[in-house]
């Protein structure tokens, strides 16, 4: 798997946990390991078939279809299992989750073709530290 995919993937991960970890902390739930990886679970299996079925590992970064299929699928996938294990699935929470999970899961890739259309890219060297190494 190449690098940008590997990151693209820790980076809906730790998407995932921290919207679990804030909304446990805002509900005053606790923020054990434990606590949080009960909650996490049913989004982080949604995020995973996302990235299944949008193939993301061959655009990670791509806000479309990639990141709106991870997302889609985060919740969607993350709401039914909670549902089928007893867990809350209230109106309010499917929407908190679906607008956190998308700035969450969405924000990354928005700001990363924003800095590729600026012509940063992250495999580029910084200008700045090339310099540097040229002149050593």
């Amino acid at each position: 798997m190449r690098r940008s995919s590997v990151l693209a993937a820790l980076a809906d991960i730790v998407g995932v946990l921290l919207f679990c970890a804030i909304g446990r902390r805002s509900h005053a739930e606790g923020l054990t390991v434990a606590g949080v990886a009960e909650t996490a679970w049913p989004f982080l299996v949604g995020a995973a078939l996302g990235w299944l079925l949008s193939r993301a590992w061959r655009r990670p970064a791509a806000v479309i279809p990639t990141g709106v299929a991870v997302w889609v699928c985060t919740v969607a996938v993350g709401m039914l299992l909670r549902k089928a294990t007893s867990a809350g699935v209230a109106f309010s929470f499917v929407i908190v989750a679906s607008a956190a999970t998308a700035v969450l899961l969405l924000g990354w890739r928005v700001l990363v073709a924003s800095l590729q259309r600026l012509g940063v890219s992250p495999d580029q060297p910084n200008p700045s530290e090339a310099q540097r190494k040229s002149t050593e």
